[in-house]
């Protein structure tokens, strides 16, 4: 039996990653949490009592261990690799994977590496001028059921890290409640 961490990973890896502007959103509330530029820790908080974060893994990887685009986009660099499932009210909801480059651990007074179980939105968003760009969004069929995902850069202090999240199936993005 595979583990569900090593199911999202491949769905992750096997997605036909496209721009929000040549993706076919099913729906208004989809759209408008795949391209949230802010913090999807913070949005996701508001659609719930309890947000809560499952730390799977917190290790270095080196570069051939990341797929030939990540390598790309991080530098062929040594990764500091997180991933955790999201959950709102005990429910799974999102899980996101992050990659933070060698040198970007380095250049922030922040230790990544003890993060824990604080959403990195929370650390990232409430750092002056950090910023998202190189969206991009997917669909793909995880166990009979299609799940959205987006992957972007985040940076904060300068400092990219990649980050990718796959909106697993009791997440509010697949609500039929328009966004506010």
């Amino acid at each position: 039996m595979t583990s569900p961490i090593r199911t999202f990973q491949q769905a992750l890896l096997n997605i036909n990653w496209q721009s929000p502007s040549d993706f076919r959103f099913p729906d208004n509330n989809a759209k408008h949490w795949l391209l949230e530029e802010d913090s999807l820790s913070h949005r996701l908080s508001l659609s719930c009592s309890d947000l809560s974060v499952e730390l799977f893994t917190n290790n270095k990887v080196q570069p051939e261990q990341l797929s030939t685009q990540e390598a790309q986009v991080l530098n062929n660099e040594v990764c500091l690799l997180r991933e955790v499932i999201l959950r709102g009210d005990r429910q799974d909801w999102v899980y996101g994977r992050t990659l933070i480059p060698q040198s970007s651990l380095q250049s922030h007074s922040h230790d990544f590496e003890n993060q824990g179980e604080l959403p990195l939105g929370v650390t990232v968003f409430s750092s002056e001028g950090a910023y998202r760009d190189g969206l991009q969004v997917g669909v793909i069929n995880v166990e009979g059921r299609r799940l959205l995902a987006r992957r972007s850069r985040l940076w904060m202090n300068g400092t990219p890290m990649l980050v990718a999240e796959l909106f697993l199936p009791k997440s509010p993005v697949y609500s039929n409640k328009e966004p506010d």
